[in-house]
């Protein structure tokens, strides 16, 4: 009985005995990289939501009061009002925002500062406000080989009757 004893112990004690923290050791550093990169997703996935999200602020602001599509400014402020956790840094994508007009039937329609909206004949002015914002994200996490700052945008398009 002995010698089946020793065989196994002999078999138990062969050197496996650190191949679990070997694995370990190589996993580990892994397991915090896809954390790393998951938090990193996660904050812009968050930005890209605000950003989305202050850009309907603003449209629905240039939508109001029949001409507030023309303040500019007055848009990007209650973009950046609404996406208060960004601290401010909104900007206006190139060409945005911006102003399409058309009639609900016949006619043509102008988008211009001053312009008689009589051109439509019989049928309403339809006015679609449409903007688009932009926000550098800095990564926090910085690897080489990758970018250092993400540029997320946002667009949203309201429209109103006049």
């Amino acid at each position: 009985m002995t010698s089946r004893k020793s065989k196994f112990q002999r078999w138990a004690l062969r050197g496996d005995s650190g191949q679990a923290l070997a694995e370990t050791a190589f996993t580990l550093p892994l397991l915090f990289v896809m954390l790393l990169g998951g938090v990193e997703l996660g904050r812009a996935a968050y930005v890209a939501t605000e950003v989305t999200n202050a850009a309907r602020a603003a449209a629905q602001y240039g939508a109001m009061n029949g001409g507030g599509f023309l303040d500019q400014s007055g848009m990007l402020a209650a973009a950046n009002a609404d996406a208060g956790n960004l601290g401010g840094g909104l900007q206006w994508a190139s060409g945005y925002p911006s102003v399409s007009c058309s009639c609900s039937g016949t006619g043509t329609a102008s988008c211009a500062a001053g312009t008689d909206p009589s051109g439509c004949v019989g049928s309403q002015l339809l006015v679609t406000v449409n903007v688009q914002l932009k926000y550098s994200l800095n990564a926090v996490f910085r690897v080489r080989g990758l970018p250092t700052t993400y540029t997320v945008y946002g667009s949203a398009s309201q429209g109103l009757l006049q």
